[in-house]
């Protein structure tokens, strides 16, 4: 319910009890004394005004089972106390949404929640030729990202700046710092009031922004050249015009992040037990960790949606499971670079990679069919823990490559460092005691084979010095190193213990 109510919009709506965690299929408008709603369904209180009449929904949707209550703020203490006992959550509406725009948004929401997104990209740009049509100029819309999201046919008084941000779909850099020198960011995230830009670098024209806004929230803004005035009265439309623009990102922004969030749970649910998943028609795949230097798992998942979607996988297949953020790729047969494939990945990588060099991707062995997707979330999420503890450098890591390092890792794990047999204890007690550095020693000695002068370079030591530790370890404890199982027991050990 919590990804729900987020991808309708802090703006307007707020979780105040989270309920049960349950799938949202409908939505219903409450009939008093009806039963209100059904498992799945969402209740919209309209027309529930009191404390009492709040209370006595509450309980006709416990009673139903239903998934979920829409309340109207502010809601009296008692009512909020009442929701957190029983099993619907209780959402709050910000009092001056309409019932009526809240219907569309949610049904939208609900009804695209497993297709792609209607006509929306449709609408807007319809809303942007009529927004030209008002100002008598080119015009573009944008979210509060500066990116863009339609732009009106109109091309007359264009400058090179607006022809960059649709050729781009972005707003040029040089652009966005003129912008902000300006302070117009500022401006459009703190009042609904248009604002003037003047003119800026390689010829951009001054131009009129609209802020674009619900509840509170700030959406998106209508661009428009505005190489003359544009009289008041134009201004006035283009500010009512925004509003139903406001509508419109609103159910767009519904539509994605519940159809994603729905995809994402059928895929959680391949990568966990194999069932069949929204994933490409072709195998061979791929499961693939995606991390950084955060470790917040929200803020890691807007990140690498970004960083798809810049790089052309619009609808990428991203989910979480066990606090790790995963993606289904294919492997292609050929050297295609296509979006969602590897080759597509180790692109995007070297690419974001020189501005955040922490980023890195781990990806699993092949999956030929869904059942084969858990085997190969489990060795990414393996591959994963060891960039993370800094076994392995960030990157791209692929099992293919690095299963020397998943297999000493497995046995590391498994060892019990608290029950060592062998000459490891000895050894281990003689540092602790004496301040010498026996473990070390060995670990690198094993390392290089036994070659004396590799392993004193690696411990940045004198030949000599190297021979008078391996001395005084045989005087410690019998130290017998000809056996190739010893070798190998003795520096799985090590593995454990110098963790």
């Amino acid at each position: 319910m919590t990804d729900f109510v987020d991808s309708l919009g802090p703006g307007l709506f707020r979780l105040v009890a989270a309920g049960r965690d349950a799938q949202v299929h409908d939505v219903v408008l409450a009939v008093p004394d009806e039963a209100a709603g059904r498992p799945g369904e969402i209740v919209l209180g309209a027309g529930v005004t009191t404390a009492p009449d709040a209370l006595a929904l509450l309980g006709r949707a416990d009673a139903a089972d239903a998934s979920g209550v829409v309340l109207k703020a502010p809601l009296a203490p008692e009512v909020v106390a009442a929701a957190r006992r029983l099993r619907p959550a209780l959402i709050e509406l910000q009092p001056e949404t309409s019932w009526t725009h809240v219907i569309w948004l949610v049904r939208a929401a609900i009804d695209h929640a497993h297709a792609p997104p209607g006509e929306s990209g449709d609408d807007l740009s319809a809303l942007a030729d009529a927004a030209a049509e008002i100002a008598d100029a080119p015009v573009t819309l944008e979210d509060a990202r500066s990116r863009v999201l339609a732009y009106s046919g109109l091309q007359d008084s264009t400058d090179p700046a607006r022809v960059s941000t649709i050729v781009g779909r972005r707003v040029p850099p040089q652009v966005i710092a003129h912008l902000r020198a300006c302070g117009v960011f500022r401006k459009l995230a703190r009042s609904s009031n248009p604002v003037l830009v003047p003119a800026g670098p390689d010829g951009m024209l001054p131009r009129l922004v609209i802020p674009v806004r619900a509840g509170g929230e700030w959406l998106g803004s209508i661009w428009i050249v505005a190489k003359t005035p544009i009289p008041p009265d134009r201004v006035e439309r283009l500010t009512d015009l925004a509003s139903v623009v406001a509508l419109h990102l609103l159910r767009l922004r519904a539509e994605t992040g519940v159809a994603r969030r729905a995809s994402a749970d059928q895929l959680r649910a391949a990568l966990r037990d194999g069932t069949t998943a929204p994933v490409p028609a072709r195998p061979p795949w791929r499961v693939v960790a995606l991390g950084g230097d955060t470790g917040d798992l929200r803020r890691r998942l807007d990140l690498w949606e970004a960083i798809t979607h810049r790089f052309g996988w619009h609808r990428p297949l991203l989910t979480d499971l066990d606090d790790t953020l995963y993606a289904v790729l294919t492997v292609p047969a050929g050297p295609g670079r296509d979006a969602g494939t590897m080759p597509w990945l180790e692109h995007v990588l070297t690419r974001v990679r020189s501005h955040d060099p922490a980023l890195y991707a781990t990806a699993g062995g092949l999956a030929h069919t869904p059942a084969d997707l858990p085997r190969s979330r489990s060795e990414a999420a393996e591959l994963a823990a060891l960039t993370a503890s800094g076994r392995l450098s960030p990157g791209l890591h692929l099992l293919d490559d690095t299963w020397d390092a998943v297999t000493v890792e497995r046995a590391r794990r498994a060892t019990d460092t608290s029950r060592l047999g062998g000459p490891l204890p000895a050894l281990q007690s003689h540092d602790e005691n004496h301040g010498t550095a026996f473990l070390p020693t060995l670990a690198a000695w094993l390392d290089h084979y036994g070659d004396t002068k590799g392993t004193a370079h690696a411990l940045d030591v004198h030949p000599n010095t190297l021979r008078h530790r391996l001395k005084r370890m045989t005087e410690v404890t019998p130290l017998d190193l000809a056996s190739a199982e010893t070798r190998l027991a003795l520096r799985l050990q090590l593995a454990a213990l110098l963790d």
